[in-house]
């Protein structure tokens, strides 16, 4: 993401960041159902300095704050970048290792539930929770339709047997499209689980935990290197959902039950970028949607509507202006944006001239 400190401190909406929404969220937990959930917040050598700053200014909350980190591994590269964060499969044996899990334990906790920072759509579900305790269930997660926008994330297959994840970086290159088809495979994994904590504790040190290793190509500072990960188990910051004590709660404005399809170009990829290139997030209660390739900007107070495609031309920058209204269209360059802005501005102006020459023309009657 292009991040320099931890994602989860990234602004969301209205001043809050992901880590404040999370931790308001389990303030409305603890106060609704008279609890103490803990927040647990596992970092990576790269986050953990910044991230025990960040959490003072919670030092007043009512909830209790543990920071941990995961493991290190090498890179076939020497310095600082030739260590790596091995993913968030390391979270059982990192929470056994930190003492965190014993900690837990001590404390009477059972279940734990855990989740990407920055996925709002992560909450503590009671449901789910007595369904686990009641059928006495040690490992459950959360899966969803996969839809157009989910085409990259993890899905669940049967292989040898058995139930396994399977992760777009397993898959070799001529079946990718394959296993984007949202048609052969439907399931898709949000990440979210929900896991015993004595079952962590006994696998663990059992060593029976055997998750599949990930090769995970990456490029640093020029240099292709292969990290190898494993796997435990994002929406556009719009009008398309409310927030209620740090919850994300649908708009009852949207007539249309799907989310919209919204893909970014490389352009967006970083925040820094997504962030300079949208003055603000457009409306998009209405919008089904949207694709955007090359150098655009958006400017304030726009409006999306229906299928929307923009493409700017390479080499050229386009921007939409403040206040547009984009509803079904095809951008693919200034010239487009000009003549949908001269449509408007000829019924605005034929509109007003058409009202205000018939009025006058009846007060001229009258009078007559």
């Amino acid at each position: 993401m292009g991040c320099t400190g931890p994602k989860s401190v990234i602004e969301v909406r209205n001043g809050f960041t992901f880590l404040d929404l999370i931790v308001i969220q389990i303030e409305s937990l603890n106060k609704k159902y008279g609890c103490y959930v803990p927040l647990l917040l596992m970092n990576s050598f790269n986050t953990h300095d910044d991230t025990q700053k960040i959490v003072e200014k919670y030092s007043n909350s009512n909830i209790e704050i543990h920071t941990f980190n995961q493991s290190q591994y090498p890179r076939s590269i020497s310095g600082k970048d030739g260590w790596y964060p091995p993913g968030h499969g390391d979270v059982f044996p990192s929470l056994n290792n930190s003492g965190k899990l014993d900690i837990l334990l001590a404390q009477g906790k059972e279940y734990v539930f855990i989740a990407n920072s920055d996925n709002l759509g992560a909450i503590v579900d009671i449901k789910i929770l007595n369904h686990l305790i009641n059928n006495q269930n040690e490992y459950c997660m959360e899966v969803t339709p996969k839809t157009l926008a989910d085409v990259k994330g993890g899905t669940l297959i049967s292989y040898e047997g058995r139930v396994q994840l399977l992760e777009i970086a397993q898959v070799p290159d001529e079946h990718v499209n394959e296993f984007k088809s949202i048609e052969k495979f439907k399931i898709f994994n949000t990440n979210n689980l929900w896991v015993n904590l004595k079952a962590i504790k006994r696998l663990v040190e059992a060593e029976a935990l055997k998750m599949e290793i990930i090769p995970n190509p990456k490029e640093v500072d020029g240099v292709k290197v292969l990290q190898l990960e494993t796997a435990a188990g994002a929406a556009i910051r719009s009008d398309l959902y409310t927030l209620v004590d740090g919850f994300v709660i649908r708009n009852p404005s949207r007539a249309n039950p799907a989310n919209p399809s919204i893909e970014l170009g490389p352009e967006f990829k970083k925040v820094a970028n997504f962030l300079a290139q949208f003055k603000s997030i457009p409306s998009i209660v209405e919008l089904d949607s949207l694709k955007v390739s090359g150098d655009v900007w958006f400017g304030s107070g726009i409006t999306l509507k229906g299928k929307v495609t923009i493409t700017a031309k390479s080499g050229a920058k386009l921007e939409i202006p403040d206040g547009a209204v984009l509803e079904n269209k095809d951008v693919n360059g200034p010239e487009d944006l000009q003549a949908m802005l001269a449509v408007a501005s000829f019924s605005q102006g034929h509109v007003a001239g058409f009202s205000q020459g018939h009025v006058a023309g009846a007060a001229q009657c009258s009078l007559g």
